[in-house]
């Protein structure tokens, strides 16, 4: 039997698998016929049964009883990772959730491949954290541990925008000196690459690749950027309290803004503090929504409001978003100039990290012969704008947003484990 190899695309916000099955690269179908799976799990109350991707995102949204976790990548080197969470009640660690989706994911491939899957390549952002080489190195090292528990024997990485280039690189014809843009939910990261459809199958491909950069900021934090602006204040941020006119807390907001920490808020605790500055707040109306959301575990809801809110404000100039689940007949009209504020600080930091890129590999903007866009934050209006700004002259390429990182670590499966599947 002929040994097939893949490559995983773990992403923060969508997560895909390819396999190479006789020098035949394909994305596995996931989900249905979709063959790419929001990075989702929930995990029903009654017996514990795990449901991942849309059927997570379905069922949570329907209000089912149970816990829903998603951006679970992030916690990767993290003290999370020890710490672990309550599910349903029960304590359970992030290793264990995360290993129960990746396998879920590798039971779709090993079906389609007729066989246990035993080599991969894992895809893997520049930084899993900012700044932190320990933690970084930690990150890699718990994904190994887990690629391992599910099944995989031979285990390589490949940072996420080095396997996009590899995705776009079949089409090519001549040689390009290409940037890549790769940027998720978690993480932005960029490779300057030389690419030519002659260098696909070279084994090492360290000369082509010029430089590496990455930094922690993504379509999350988009989202959370955007909530802070636009929507928390009308649930009570910034507002104040008490004969002192203090501001309220602001964790609470911050916590509410962000996905990977929505449900440490659920707690008896905080729910009670609530409720006691309530009796004080100086704008009773908005900070009861506050207390609304937290009663009724609607903050995933309630970001995934802000999320639906940036994905139409980077095609429309302003939006009506709709919270009725908070209070009847509750909107909040958004204007796309307001969310670009909110991220300003944000794609500077992006753009930084592209021209750190630049620096590194010893080039300039002009000798880019072409952009490679992946990564489901690039379809934001004021992040395209910046990358046309950065390099215009150079074709930009954003097609397979979703599943390029996915297909191009199956491409380099097939060169890392091609010779040394022939030899065994």
């Amino acid at each position: 039997m002929t040994t097939i190899s893949c490559g995983i695309d773990f992403g923060t916000s969508n997560s895909s698998i390819a396999i190479d099955k006789d020098g035949e690269i394909s994305l596995v179908p996931v989900e249905n016929a979709q063959v790419t799976i929001p990075s989702a799990i929930f995990f029903q109350r009654s017996d514990n049964k795990a449901f991942y991707g849309r059927m997570a995102v379905n069922l949570f949204f329907d209000r089912q009883d149970g816990r829903f976790m998603r951006s679970l990548k992030r916690v990767l080197g993290t003290p999370l990772m020890k710490q672990g969470t309550l599910v349903n009640g029960a304590s359970m660690n992030f290793s264990s959730i995360i290993t129960s989706f990746l396998k879920h994911i590798k039971n779709k491939a090993d079906a389609v491949a007729g066989q246990e899957l035993e080599h991969v390549v894992m895809g893997r952002p520049v930084h899993f954290v900012d700044n932190d080489p320990a933690a970084d190195a930690r990150a890699q090292d718990e994904l190994r541990a887990i690629a391992q528990r599910i099944g995989f024997k031979h285990i390589e990485f490949q940072f996420e925008p080095i396997a996009a280039a590899f995705a776009h690189e079949a089409r090519l014809s001549g040689e390009k000196l290409a940037i890549v843009a790769d940027l998720g939910g978690g993480t932005s990261d960029f490779t300057v690459i030389r690419l030519s459809n002659q260098y696909i199958h070279k084994a090492d491909r360290s000369s082509d690749i010029l430089a590496n950069t990455g930094i922690r900021v993504g379509g999350n934090d988009f989202d959370k950027e955007l909530s802070l602006a636009a929507i928390m204040p009308e649930l009570g941020y910034r507002s104040t309290y008490g004969e002192k006119y203090l501001e309220v807390p602001l964790k609470p907001f911050h916590d509410l803004a962000e996905w990977s920490k929505v449900n440490f808020l659920y707690t008896p605790k905080i729910i009670q503090q609530v409720r006691q500055l309530l009796h004080q707040s100086h704008d009773k109306k908005r900070y009861r929504r506050l207390l609304n959301v937290l009663e009724h575990e609607t903050g995933h809801t309630l970001l995934a409001a802000a999320e639906g809110a940036k994905i139409v404000l980077s095609d429309q100039y302003e939006y009506k978003a709709l919270f009725d689940f908070i209070e009847e007949d509750f909107s909040i009209g958004i204007q796309r100039s307001v969310f670009e504020e909110a991220i300003r600080e944000d794609v500077d930091k992006i753009a930084a990290s592209a021209r750190q890129c630049l620096m590194e590999a010893g080039v300039r903007n002009q000798d880019i012969d072409l952009v490679i866009l992946t990564g489901g934050t690039t379809e934001v209006y004021s992040v395209q704008a910046e990358f046309k700004r950065l390099f215009p002259n150079a074709a930009i390429a954003d097609e397979n947003k979703l599943s390029s990182v996915g297909l191009g670590l199956a491409y380099d499966s097939q060169n890392k484990f091609g010779e040394k599947r022939e030899r065994s």
